[in-house]
């Protein structure tokens, strides 16, 4: 039997399972102490509350662990401390306990030992939930270990004074009554009944569809199948007297709400003379779907940062479903540029993940903005980072649309902004290729003085970006750009005019009302309840929809690639117009292209122009030419790296071999004759939209 003194040499144990109770724990028994006789065990601290939903899990005993006391202590405010010395200690009691009011309320006792109605100890409205258990334990973040927390279970037994149990299927008393399941409704179940009220779900038809639901499993198995109007009516309520303003202080406010949902935070820097603001935003809801989608799958960030309206710039983190629908997984409030602050959170964000699920693994990451620290977002997640053109690109067709009225000089100049964007020389030459753009096109004023004011003092960064950086498909782009307008359309309603300043209601709002639009989207596609209720526009974004298009509906002619035309699906006398086709700038003049969106005639073009090999991203492919190049003139000196080029290379050959082969079948369709100085360069990088 160890000592207290040897705690910090026991195994730190981390079950793999997202929820673990005390059955998955080896437990150690220490000797001497105020701990003497106790169960012991060192878990990782981020994993406490994964400790807490499992116990509370107990088939026999369904319980629900309340925090009994709590106490924090500043690093550096102990000099020697004690080897179980704390930063936090809580004191966790199963909700059954400790107070016994069992033979009160049946007026067998005569209430001598009955706590006062009010001061310490006193639980008012919870007296009938009172069955005197005793189960209980302590958790201690270490104060020499702060990443560790050392477990002592007092009392693992849901048990009484007597020995006996009180409350679960192993008391009797408690049979055919509520004292056999949790004393309260779950976390999932709280978290499903605020989400449907939000969404504006009523009542009544709220219970109908639990009642439906627990006959469909065959009757109540649990607390949560006895939900009852009463208990919806307390969250109605509870929301009703919600207010985001918790302090007449913004800043005192947000500080409020950090306090009161800890759990929903991986990351808070308050403002102050040295730093800035920083509040990062996770609900467990999010962390699932990040688990769920972004293993093997793709993060993207979505940066709002010329927001005039919003105090501070706000960053969403995004992952993809299966229909390749965006869902924000976290959010990042900044008062800086969220760029220059993100090595202070990712990889703790990252870490998060992978303490929930030591397996899980990014495939790309993507970026919309080339000044982020990439080393940083590939050292925390270790995959690929992409960067995605999508902020870019709508901006300019944004503001073409706006200030230049000839269809014809819209193609042009976003033609050429392609060029621009894609252009793989440097310095002086890069340069150049500006001044040119500007003297072809200076008779635009207005567009050229929105250009050279807002896209002049970073065009060289996009460059760079696009030179070093693989550019991702319209598919993210699709998603990434359905999401934005959803969140606009969220946030900047007019009648929440008065609040844009306040970041306490920005908060709010993401947390309430805007989470429970995403949770009601996964959980009517699950389970099909509630499908009218989910908002149609935002249903399938322009990819998902561009796939629904057939193939006959596409009239491109392979000698004549300047323009492609796409039979509308709801009114088949008419055809829309793309022009660019098969490139990332395209232009569309269907109603939905024509406000400065990517429209799902645009993604069909390129997706079946790719697919005929006849049209080519024009731009791309330069970025290609110089890569293959550059690697041409500097080989790399190391061998291993060396060995690596010369594998990669060596499979390349073999795909091009693969479309001799197809040539030779007659199966790989051939160029036209007749191609122009730019198709001339028009190859197409095969891993260069992923």
């Amino acid at each position: 039997m160890p000592r207290m003194e040897d705690i910090l040499n026991l195994p730190v144990q981390d079950p793999p399972c997202v929820e673990f109770s005390a059955d998955h724990i080896k437990w150690v028994k220490v000797e001497g102490g105020r701990q003497g006789g106790d169960d012991i065990a060192l878990i990782p601290f981020a994993r406490v509350d994964d400790f807490v939903k499992g116990e509370s899990s107990n088939a026999e005993c369904p319980a629900s662990f309340r925090i009994e006391s709590r106490r924090k202590r500043p690093e550096g405010s102990i000099s020697k401390p004690r080897v179980d010395g704390y930063l936090e200690y809580t004191l966790y009691w199963c909700s059954y306990g400790p107070e016994d009011y069992r033979e009160s309320h049946s007026g067998l006792e005569d209430g001598s030992n009955i706590k006062p109605a009010s001061g310490k100890g006193s639980r008012p409205g919870r007296r009938h939930m009172m069955r005197g258990c005793l189960c209980h334990f302590t958790v201690k973040r270490l104060y020499t270990r702060p990443l560790l927390a050392l477990i002592i279970y007092n009392q693992k037994k849901h048990v009484d004074k007597s020995g006996a149990p009180c409350h679960g299927i192993l008391d009797r008393d408690a049979l055919g009554t509520r004292a056999m399941y949790a004393p309260r409704i779950s976390e999932d179940l709280r978290q499903k009944v605020m989400s449907m009220l939000y969404v504006g779900i009523p009542l009544d038809n709220i219970i109908q569809h639990h009642t439906e639901v627990v006959q469909g499993h065959g009757g109540p198995h649990n607390r949560d199948d006895f939900l009852t109007r009463n208990d919806v009516r307390n969250m109605e309520r509870l929301i009703r007297n919600c207010s985001h303003e918790l302090h007449a202080s913004d800043e005192c406010s947000v500080k409020m709400w950090v306090q009161r949902h800890h759990k929903h935070v991986f990351y808070f820097q308050s403002n102050s003379q040295l730093e800035p603001f920083v509040l990062g935003i996770q609900t467990d809801w999010q962390l699932q779907q990040m688990l769920r989608y972004g293993n093997n799958g793709s993060m993207a960030f979505h940066t709002m940062l010329c927001s005039k309206k919003l105090k501070y710039p706000l960053c969403t983190l995004l992952v993809f479903d299966l229909s390749r629908n965006a869902i924000p997984v976290a959010w990042v409030i900044s008062s800086s540029f969220v760029k220059q602050d993100i090595q202070k959170w990712i990889g703790i964000l990252a870490e998060r993940a992978r303490t929930k699920e030591p397996r899980w693994r990014l495939n790309s990451f993507l970026v919309d903005d080339p000044s982020f620290d990439i080393s940083i977002i590939r050292e925390a997640f270790q995959c690929r980072v992409l960067l995605c053109v999508w902020h870019i690109r709508r901006a300019w067709i944004r503001s073409l649309l706006k200030k230049c009225c000839n269809i014809d000089m819209q193609r042009e100049i976003f033609k050429h902004l392609g060029w621009v964007l894609y252009c793989t020389r440097s310095g002086q030459h890069t340069m150049d290729a500006l001044e040119e753009f500007m003297q072809v096109f200076v008779d635009q004023c207005a567009f050229m003085d929105y250009f050279k004011r807002r896209w002049l003092p970073s065009i060289e960064l996009w460059i760079g970006g696009i030179k070093s950086l693989t550019v991702s498909s319209p598919e993210p782009n699709a998603a990434i750009e359905s999401y934005h307008l959803r969140l606009k359309l969220k946030l900047f309603n007019e009648q929440h005019a008065n609040s844009w300043s306040r970041v306490d209601w920005l908060i709010h709002t993401l947390t309430t009302e805007f989470h429970s639009l995403y949770w009601l989207d996964q959980y009517s596609t699950e389970t099909g309840y509630f499908d009218n209720l989910m908002d149609k526009a935002f249903l399938t974004n322009a990819w998902y929809q561009a796939l629904h298009i057939p193939d006959v509906d596409v009239i491109l002619d392979e000698q004549n690639l300047q323009l492609a035309k796409v039979i509308s699906q709801t009114d088949r006398s008419l055809a829309y117009t793309i022009l660019n086709p098969g490139s990332e700038f395209s232009l569309c003049d269907c109603p939905w292209s024509r406000v400065g969106n990517l429209c799902k005639h645009v993604i069909k073009v390129a997706i079946l122009c790719k697919s005929r090999q006849v049209a080519r991203p024009l731009l791309a492919a330069q970025v290609y030419r110089q890569t293959l190049l550059t690697l041409l003139q500097n080989p790399p000196d190391d061998p291993l790296v060396l060995d690596h080029a010369i594998l990669r290379a060596t499979r390349l050959q073999q795909e091009i071999k693969g479309l001799e082969e197809l040539s030779n079948n007659g199966l790989l369709q051939p160029l036209p004759t007749e191609i122009g100085p730019h198709m001339a360069e028009n190859m197409l990088s095969p891993r260069l939209f992923n």
